[in-house]
């Protein structure tokens, strides 16, 4: 069986083909069966993140096609439109990929610890549903324990700044002050929770947090000190924000252009910051063409991003230098998978020797055979039984000439 990790990413694809190849988390159960009932597809697990959108499957083929006919259909990719965003890594160059995202160093932001989570979420998710086996279950395991050597032997996570804290500094570009500016949150999860944070230690005081299960904004918003609405508020309160970040698992726009420009009559043509950290998108893109109306994408922090990879390279030579090490580990592991059913085969003939020998030694026992006798000759009969077929095959194979095989076979009995 053969590894792959077929995907795009931030680095390959804009934005505006990332959001078409992103999976909701409602929608990742259903993908991964159709994905396992593929044509020669044996384990499989997605991760779909803001950033990236990868497969890694065992699949039977050397080459995954049913695979990319599967993506295809998913994002409604044409075939050029993929060959210019699609990678396709095989075997070492897919575990090498695995251990990189999982270590940080394939992030926009390099070092960033986010997409370790998201990781571990995707795998459970696959884990849960079913559509993982050895391969696969190891790949991840190994995944996780590379990255904590990287950061613990590295420091590739020091002074890590996220997309979330970039989004923030952003911000702190535009207004001089952002402990008077007002700011709406909206979403609730990991990202929103981060950003939310980066904004109270800048002493931003008026902080409100949307989201359509309140419960979970509350929580966020008890442990910051400050207000969570229903997201069905947010048209009524749009107007009062001078700074809005959106990051949901959304499929659809949470904020339209005729919502931004109402909103901007309220103000009164008062600038509004917009910040977009979703995929796919939560403000529609037209919103760009308002007038006072400052929209930026994730894939707008780039530029920030790059002035910030610079300080950690040499953290991530460092950190490459053990995903190349534990790579070869991981692929000695799955070489040796190869053995398991010759090694299954052999001890199914061994344990058929065994019990016929042993039925046989029984019989005499109870006709009344010394049982000395008995002992001696059950281990002549199992030890000759044993070395019978390799006997012969060695026979064989110095008769036809073939030497190296026969070199290999004295290697393999240590002789």
């Amino acid at each position: 069986m053969h590894l792959y990790t077929i995907g795009l990413n931030h680095q390959t694809a804009p934005i505006e083909i990332r959001e078409r190849a992103a999976f909701s988390p409602d929608s990742i159960e259903d993908a991964l069966r159709d994905l396992k009932q593929t044509e020669s597809v044996r384990e499989a697990a997605i991760l779909s993140t803001c950033n990236r959108t990868e497969i890694y499957c065992g699949h039977e083929s050397n080459e995954p096609k049913s695979v990319m006919e599967w993506l295809k259909c998913h994002t409604g990719l044409q075939s050029r439109e993929m060959n210019n965003v699609i990678y396709n890594f095989p075997d070492e160059q897919a575990v090498r990929h695995v251990f990189r995202v999982a270590s940080g160093l394939d992030s926009m932001v390099m070092g960033e610890s986010q997409i370790l989570g998201q990781m571990k979420s995707a795998f459970q998710s696959a884990v849960r549903y079913g559509t993982t086996g050895k391969v696969i279950n190891r790949l991840f395991q190994h995944a996780f324990h590379v990255a904590k050597q990287v950061r613990t032997d590295t420091t590739i996570g020091e002074n890590a700044v996220s997309v979330a804290n970039m989004g923030v500094n952003l911000a702190k570009q535009l207004y001089s002050d952002l402990s008077d500016q007002r700011v709406l949150l909206i979403g609730a999860g990991d990202t929103i929770e981060l950003v939310a944070r980066y904004f109270k230690q800048n002493l931003v005081k008026h902080i409100v947090i949307a989201n359509r299960s309140i419960a979970r904004a509350e929580v966020i918003a008890q442990e910051i000190g400050t207000e969570a609405i229903r997201l069905s508020q947010v048209p009524s309160r749009l107007s009062e924000a001078d700074i809005v970040v959106s990051s949901t698992a959304s499929m659809l726009p949470i904020l339209g252009k005729g919502a931004i420009e109402n909103a901007l009559k309220e103000r009164r043509r008062r600038p509004m910051f917009l910040l977009d950290l979703a995929v796919p998108r939560d403000i529609e893109p037209e919103v760009s063409q308002l007038q006072d109306a400052y929209l930026y994408t994730i894939d707008d922090l780039e530029n920030l991003v790059k002035a910030n990879r610079g300080l950690r390279q040499q953290a991530a030579e460092q950190a490459e230098n053990i995903i190349d090490l534990q790579v070869v580990k991981f692929m000695r592991w799955k070489r040796s998978l190869q053995s398991v059913p010759v090694i299954c085969s052999l001890r199914e003939d061994l344990d058929k020797m065994m019990i016929e020998e042993l039925a046989k030694a029984k019989r005499k026992l109870r006709a009344g055979t010394d049982p000395n006798e008995i002992l001696e000759q059950m281990a002549r009969d199992l030890t000759n039984k044993f070395a019978h077929k390799p006997s012969q095959t060695l026979r064989h194979l110095e008769e036809e000439g073939d030497h190296i095989t026969a070199g290999y076979a004295k290697r393999l009995f240590k002789l």
